[in-house]
């Protein structure tokens, strides 16, 4: 974002906090495509200059647009406009790929990988049989270092016998072991955040997220991994196409 791009005009008639009506006018222009996805703000010293405010009015604006997931804080760097992922509904991909796709740097940090007795849920998800064992893979999904999602995947013990030696991308782990998944059926629907999930998350606890749910399945018909993500709804879009049926 160029200094000479940022225009603000107070309204008079608005008796909101000064910050306020500032991040307002900045979110805005972010959800309308005005500034590119990773452009600098500018400073709090120069947006306060270029506004004629003082620096804790510029601070506390730039605070609103953090929390609401639009700019993301990095150190000794500065404020930037944060990721957002555009995800078409029509294509199997995995989030590394979705994001090497989009330029962005994937990555994960994970929580936990192991061996572990399949649920009820699980084990009729995966078409398993009682006392089966999964590999359990919870992580945090990253780009750019900004948390995207928190997501869990479970897959056989057949398909998966070491979780340690899955890296950043499952799809490629399955991709070399001969196991990538042909289709995937899944669901989505809002939910808020509980506080655990929003620590995760880093986001405010109750607000809204996109809980995903997807049975991906091989060409022969096998379950391979059924995977809930739970989406940051502030970066994630979903796109379907659609056609209209002759009458």
């Amino acid at each position: 974002m160029s200094q000479t791009s940022v225009e603000f005009q107070a309204d008079a008639k608005d008796n909101s906090p000064l910050y306020m009506q500032i991040a307002r006018k900045l979110s805005d222009d972010v959800r309308n495509g005005r500034y590119q996805v990773d452009q600098a703000l500018p400073s709090e010293r120069t947006l306060s200059e270029l506004l004629n405010v003082s620096r804790v009015t510029a601070r506390k604006a730039i605070d609103q647009l953090v929390d609401q997931g639009l700019v993301v804080r990095r150190r000794g760097s500065g404020n930037y406009i944060a990721p957002r992922i555009e995800q078409p509904l029509s294509n199997l991909t995995s989030f590394s790929e979705q994001l090497q796709q989009r330029g962005y740097k994937p990555g994960s940090r994970w929580l936990k990988r192991a061996i572990v007795s399949a649920s009820a849920d699980e084990q009729m998800s995966l078409a398993l049989s009682p006392n089966s064992k999964v590999a359990r893979l919870e992580r945090l999904r990253l780009a750019d270092d900004v948390v995207m999602a928190y997501e869990v995947s479970v897959l056989p013990q057949s398909v998966v016998p070491r979780p340690e030696a899955i890296g950043d991308s499952l799809y490629e782990f399955l991709d070399a072991s001969g196991k990538a998944p042909a289709r995937a059926l899944q669901h989505i629907r809002a939910m808020n955040a509980s506080g655990e999930l929003a620590r995760q998350l880093d986001v405010p606890e109750g607000q809204a997220v996109l809980f995903i749910t997807r049975i991906a399945y091989l060409e022969s018909g096998e379950a391979v991994e059924l995977t809930h993500s739970y989406c940051r709804s502030d970066h994630y879009d979903f796109v379907a196409e659609m056609r209209r049926s002759p009458v």
